[in-house]
């Protein structure tokens, strides 16, 4: 009976194709609207969000002077700091970044709004997204579109958030770190380009958010019915594996960056099971109940 609800929702929802044309545009003009839109207020206050980018930066800068100051000096080192100190605040003027072309800080500012208008305005695009396909979904299946819809933005920010306080100041620190300052008159310092400090930024963001989304990746499949909880258990010692194969490659060379990205998507990928699990769990009563009302 609910199969035939759904059946007869959907034929009543059919349009010509000109009419799904039209439909598509309208969703087409609102995300190009909100794009905009969110471009011009990112642009406005580029100058600030960047500003808010260098924190790590900041945070890197005094790990180390922190560590130097208690005579530590490898990664594992760090963690006595990390436990036993507070890092003081770098010194004003300490934190330097250059630009080498006339208008490359105006690009990188274009760049960010640009990044920054995708980030915002990430609801608004899911969501004419997910209002343009729901016509030619069940109504189970629209229930089942929309945890997704809002998982995947929350582990986004979830991922962001591991770059932003942990990832980035290791990075930094790590980076600082093969200076050589003091060797008499050889002098070699990190003074990084603008352009570059924010490729490394968004390419982190990027990398640690679509990591973040393997939950809402492996459900979809488990929805689909291409993988299920038994093969996901079976496997999970090859995919431990390469996530830790995937860490060492987005990470810098230091094993403290590596294990943070690592330990999350392991945990994740259990996450991952158990919600596979529960979707076999829930399709199987769904087809207990149907056996028994047919």
């Amino acid at each position: 009976m609910s199969l035939a609800h759904d059946d007869s929702e959907i034929e009543a929802s059919r349009a010509p194709l000109l009419d799904h044309l039209i439909e598509l545009r309208r969703r087409l003009i609102i995300c190009a609207l909100a794009l905009v839109v969110g471009f011009l207020v990112c642009f406005a206050f580029s100058k600030q969000i960047y500003i808010l980018l260098l924190e790590p930066f900041e945070a890197g800068s005094s790990l180390m002077a922190a560590q130097k100051s208690a005579g530590h000096h490898g990664p594992f080192d760090l963690l006595l700091v990390l436990m036993h100190l507070k890092p003081a605040p770098a010194a004003p003027g300490e934190l330097k970044l250059v630009f080498t072309a006339p208008l490359e800080f105006f690009f990188t500012k274009v760049k960010l709004a640009v990044f920054g208008a995708i980030v915002v305005t990430f609801p608004v695009l899911a969501w004419q997204l997910y209002r343009f396909v729901a016509p030619g979904l069940y109504r189970r299946e629209r229930r089942a579109f929309l945890p997704f819809l809002i998982a995947s933005p929350v582990l986004f920010t979830l991922g962001g958030a591991l770059v932003y306080f942990v990832m980035l100041p290791f990075v930094l620190w790590f980076s600082l770190n093969q200076q050589i300052v003091g060797a008499g008159h050889v002098s070699v310092q990190l003074l990084p380009k603008v352009s570059d400090y924010l490729s490394l930024v968004t390419t982190l963001l990027l990398a640690f958010g679509l990591c973040f989304q393997l939950p809402v990746v492996l459900s979809l499949l488990g929805l689909a019915g291409i993988v299920n909880s038994k093969l996901l258990r079976s496997g999970r010692r090859y995919a431990i594996v390469g996530v830790f194969v995937v860490a060492a490659v987005l990470t810098p060379p230091d094993p403290i960056s590596m294990i943070s990205l690592a330990l999350p998507i392991c945990l994740l990928y259990e996450v991952s099971i158990w919600c596979v699990a529960l979707i076999e769990g829930r399709r199987a009563m769904e087809d207990a109940l149907a056996t028994a009302t047919s």
